[in-house]
């Protein structure tokens, strides 16, 4: 039996959690089998449980991983409430709605997480709690907890905007929307 090292099982569990993620926000997480989910990391089903305890605990690590990378990505904006308006914008945009597979795994989760396990739930409430900071200290450099309240209305506001575009058969009418949102949520920023 072949021994793999602590390094190469570490890139293998980071391989299995992006191409899940991708997949979850894809097919949704509920239409994600473990069979699929190994076979898009390469692997086979066995080598599943060497990573992970259960499916939970992947979507977990998914979760957790998926609004980290969201948050870090915010530091390539510019600073402050221009780099809000940016986020805005690629956030509302035709590209990430027509690509969830790709985005933010709020707009394309949101009602599963809720009916997943405490694992998940965890998770995305540590990683929700991270954008939340990062949209008020963009908010209210000087006291971001002061506007908290704004960053979490700002927050839904997207995310709501963005689903419901998605679930529009009418692309004129969900390009509406995605504009319409966006303007509303600039003037709520400001």
């Amino acid at each position: 039996m072949a021994r793999y090292t602590k390094e190469h099982k570490q890139v293998t569990r980071q391989r299995i959690i992006e191409r899940a993620g991708h997949r979850f926000k894809k097919d949704g997480i509920d239409g994600s089998g473990i069979s699929t989910l190994m076979s898009d990391a390469g692997l086979t089903n066995g080598a599943f449980y060497a990573h992970f305890e259960s499916k939970d605990d992947l979507v977990a690590n998914v979760v957790a991983e998926q609004l980290s990378a969201q948050v870090k990505q915010y530091g390539a904006l510019r600073p402050g409430r221009e780099g809000l308006e940016d986020l805005i914008r690629a956030y509302l945009s035709p590209e990430h709605r027509d690509n969830p597979g790709d985005g933010c795994p709020s707009a394309a989760l949101l009602d599963e997480i809720g009916r997943c396990g405490d694992g998940a739930k965890s998770a995305y409430t540590d990683g929700a709690r991270a954008i939340l900071d990062e949209l008020a200290a963009r908010l209210a450099p000087e006291d971001p907890q002061s506007a908290r309240g704004k960053a979490i209305g700002l927050y839904t506001m997207a995310v709501g905007t963005l689903q419901l575009s998605r679930a529009l058969s009418d692309r004129k009418f969900s390009d509406e929307v995605l504009e319409q949102g966006i303007e509303n949520a600039l003037a709520f920023a400001r």
